[in-house]
């Protein structure tokens, strides 16, 4: 029997900081202690949780790694719960994962109280898994690496979300893989800005530092302002990982300073190693803004839930803007077709990946796992790509990106790519809209800029000058804003409806 991957690494560095959040600096011997008495706590009088699901929603902070790490040093499966979630989606969440045991920070513990109680679930607020009586405890049970460790749930954004089952192994394939590609350190620092129910900001984030015995640095959530400052401060901060959004309004932002307090962010921005965006395509304009204002050419990767990462640009050599790089060590890709046939370079095809880094199956969905895998093992994406001298161009999601008219297929982000740089278009989407005679129509969403305006028939004209016929949008709807999930990608079914409606 083995001991949870993670944890064994904390051991090696117990006088480091861990950990830095509002309520102050932890090292790994305080998150080591602190987690023993979480585990003690939830075991109660059981030697071993044997991977009972265990729903718990707390702020980014040292708390939640206390929990999460709790859960797993007590043999449960980890369920992350999404601070935004109204009611009845996490209701949903706890009813889809059978979850046995509900953690609340005090924050929310009236919203879970009520849904805990109403199940007939064990309900833990946050400082009771921290009692003294925890210090007392018997050994914890020994965890296999092959044990189920997490249950993340997919965003949503085409069917209902399923639950993504990950064991300790698959966690520490996913995690080694970017380390080694990134290159942390038990040097690094990294600011924590992302929602902590979603891989990019329990894996990429906090996981590699803890793994590489780095520092993992929480804000409560976003703030422009909050980050700024401490990237502007500087104080030891490597890395910072974000979601597109994030960085278009740091950009904003950039641009209503003065020219000092400009010159004082960019210089802030110079001391970190690395900057990455992910869990969206990154239009081209906000990767170059980037670039001018911050002197870094951001990193874009490639994942999901399900697979952890898949693709990333170097560390060291060519970024391309619109190219996610190549595949990550320990990871194999291959683009096929529709008979799951190979394709050459310069052809669109199906992502579909395969390594120890992939989930193992969907909770309670033997028929969906068995239909997301080919009889040799290949996950399918259901994202499309295009590949050119082994570095892979994402074309979107199958199901919402790639637009079925006339016959032909066309990328909806190819579409926005050449939209967003229209005079009066601040943000756009692109989707695909059900016609009896085109199969789909090509229907565009935008946002305004300020004192922007912007007509169909003169967008088309404008559009022929960079897209074949066949791509230009036929429908137009203007939006005060773009309808958005958590993790601020853009969720095109509402889209849809909202032109179907």
């Amino acid at each position: 029997m083995a001991t949870v991957p993670i944890v064994c690494r904390a051991n090696e560095h117990p006088d480091r900081i861990a950990v830095v959040d509002d309520a102050g600096h932890f090292t790994y011997a305080s998150l080591l202690d602190r987690s023993s008495r979480a585990a003690t706590c939830l075991l109660d009088t059981a030697k071993d949780l044997e991977e009972a699901p265990v729903a718990f929603l707390v702020p980014p902070s040292m708390q939640y790694v206390i929990v999460q790490w709790g859960i797993w040093r007590a043999g449960g499966i980890a369920v992350p719960l999404c601070m935004q979630h109204p009611a009845p989606e996490l209701e949903y969440t706890i009813d889809d994962s059978d979850a046995q045991i509900v953690v609340a920070h005090p924050e929310f513990a009236d919203r879970l109280r009520a849904i805990a109680r109403a199940r007939g679930l064990r309900f833990l607020l946050l400082p009771e898994l921290e009692s003294p009586t925890a210090a007392r405890a018997p050994a914890l049970p020994d965890i296999a690496a092959s044990r189920r460790a997490m249950l993340l749930y997919t965003s949503g954004t085409t069917s209902r979300p399923k639950g993504a089952v990950t064991s300790h192994e698959i966690i520490t394939a996913q995690v080694q893989s970017l380390v080694q590609a990134w290159g942390w350190t038990s040097d690094d620092r990294v600011l924590n800005v992302l929602p902590l129910h979603h891989l990019h900001g329990i894996l990429n984030v906090m996981c590699c530092a803890l793994w590489a015995g780095a520092t993992c640095e929480f804000l409560p959530k976003f703030d422009v302002d909050r980050v700024w400052r401490r990237i502007a401060d500087g104080d030891g901060l490597t890395l910072f990982m974000a979601v597109p959004t994030i960085y278009a309004r740091l950009s904003e932002a950039w641009d209503r300073a003065d020219p000092t307090r400009q010159k004082t962010l960019t210089d802030g921005c110079g001391k970190l190693r690395l900057m990455v965006s992910g869990s969206a395509a990154l239009p081209v304009p906000i990767f170059e803004r980037w670039r001018a204002l911050s002197g870094h050419t951001l990193l874009e990767r490639y994942g999901m839930t399900e697979i952890g990462m898949a693709l990333s640009n170097p560390l060291h050599g060519e970024r391309r803007p619109g190219w996610v790089g190549t595949p990550l060590p320990g990871v194999e890709v291959r683009l096929v077709d529709e008979a799951h046939q190979p394709v050459p370079d310069g052809h669109a095809g199906q992502i579909q990946v395969r390594g120890p880094s992939v989930f193992s199956e969907y909770w309670h969905k033997p028929d969906v796992t068995a239909d997301a895998f080919t009889r040799d093992g290949w996950f399918k994406t259901g994202d499309v790509a295009e590949r050119l001298d082994g570095v892979y161009r994402i074309l979107g999601r199958e199901s919402v990106d790639i637009i079925k008219t006339g016959g032909y297929k066309v990328s909806a982000l190819e579409i926005e790519d050449v939209l967003r740089n229209h005079e009066d278009i601040e943000e756009c989407a692109v989707v695909g809209v059900a016609d009896e005679q085109w199969g789909q129509r090509v229907a565009a969403a935008v946002v305004l800029r300020n004192g922007g305006q912007l007509d169909l028939e003169p967008l088309r004209i404008w559009c022929k000058n960079s897209l074949a016929p066949y791509k230009v949008p036929s429908l137009l709807k203007i939006m005060d804003v773009l309808p958005r999930n958590p993790m601020g990608k853009v969720t095109k079914t509402d889209i849809v409806n909202q032109f179907e409606t």
